[in-house]
């Protein structure tokens, strides 16, 4: 049984404690901000200024037209126009350009006779992300440029009328899902380095003696020394998420209020691990490294955040599921992207409270009041 008493005059000691250490304060209030804008601008896969060369052999009105439909989408820059299509792997080789567009002799001829009119496009691939999408922009481009020429023929009916629609990411922008995962992923480093340091900092201060001379039990000072923490990860996770709707613009909308309750259960799930190691390490050195290998690699390699979980090995897919981190980003996803409640993310939250139980478990258990 838990003494009420006894379990604040553990958390009022917390509190105090925290207060008095600047650091901490730091860690816990100041870096969030910090790393949500680093990493939110860093990390981006938009690509919006793709360097272009084309070698222009038709030199007719057609393929002029071509270019500058390129120009007008805004996400191609034309840094050069070599005479001969050799010249393009040099351009390449040295990163002048990322896209080279090579228009043949033919292509006016071709259009005005009613035949297909080839292009060629030949992109870096040494960038394999911004590749895919520069072919997808350029395929795009060409698609609208033969549409519009069909549209002025007599038969200005394509074969196929196709209509694509983007559902929750509307633009397709990359602030958009990588955003709400910096939240899901600074707070599981955050949460786990700042209790991984509490129980180790009170054996190296010689405070643990006094703890233990005590009748506050083991399961009194876990919950003592996580509650405050709790608190703090409330505020954190509030502050970067109303930060990243002003700063970003990405859009929320779910419920407040349901987001609440997962957001509880991933932090208690990712304190008590923190504690846990903390009890186990004794020292907050090891602690710190520990607690930064157990939270940041997993949040952000298995979580779903940097890299799709289907797509990973089978070994891999079945270690997720130990990683909170993969049904946190799941529900903050859903709440900010597509409106979601507990109706489709209830098995989400259910995982997350077991993984909550479990390492409470294994801090309680971990924590021994024994002078060794």
């Amino acid at each position: 049984m838990i003494d009420f008493i006894r379990l604040r005059a553990v958390i009022r000691k917390e509190l105090l404690q925290f207060r008095r250490d600047s650091r901490s304060l730091a860690l816990a209030f100041v870096l969030p901000l910090l790393l949500l804008i680093f990493f939110g601008y860093a990390i981006t896969w938009d690509v919006k200024d793709i360097r272009m060369a084309v070698v222009d052999q038709d030199h007719g009105a057609r393929a002029r037209d071509l270019v500058s439909a390129f120009q007008a989408a805004g996400r191609f820059t034309l840094v050069a126009a070599p005479p001969r299509t050799s010249d393009i792997g040099l351009l390449l080789d040295r990163g002048t350009a990322r896209l080279a567009l090579v228009i043949p002799p033919t292509f006016s001829a071709d259009l005005g006779a009613g035949r297909v009119a080839e292009v060629q496009a030949i992109v870096d691939g040494s960038d394999a992300n911004t590749a895919t999408i520069a072919l997808g922009y350029t395929r795009a481009i060409v698609q609208q440029f033969g549409a519009q020429l069909l549209s002025s023929t007599r038969n200005p009916v394509p074969p196929v009328d196709a209509r694509m629609r983007v559902w929750f990411n509307e633009d397709l922008s990359s602030s958009n899902m990588i955003v709400p995962g910096l939240v899901v992923l600074i707070m599981m480093i955050i949460a786990g380095l700042l209790t991984s340091l509490t129980i180790a900092r009170e054996w190296e201060r010689g405070t643990m003696e006094q703890l233990a001379s005590t009748p506050v039990s083991r399961l009194e000072v876990v919950f003592g020394k996580l509650i405050p923490f709790l608190v703090i990860g409330i505020v954190d996770v509030a502050v970067s998420s109303v930060a990243g709707i002003w700063i970003f613009h990405v859009p929320f909308r779910g419920s407040v209020l349901f987001l609440i309750g997962p957001t509880i259960l991933f932090l208690v799930g990712t304190l008590g691990l923190g504690l846990a190691i903390s009890a186990g390490t004794r020292t907050q050195l090891l602690a710190s490294q520990v607690g930064m290998q157990a939270t940041f690699l997993p949040g952000y390699l298995l979580s779903g955040f940097m890299f799709a979980i289907d797509i990973m090995p089978l070994p891999l897919r079945l270690l997720t599921y130990i990683v909170p981190a993969r049904y946190f980003l799941v529900v903050v996803r859903g709440v900010f992207l597509k409106g979601v409640g507990p109706e489709v993310l209830w098995p989400e939250s259910v995982l997350m409270l077991l993984y909550a139980a479990g390492t409470l478990g294994l801090a309680v258990r971990a924590f021994k009041k024994e002078i060794t």
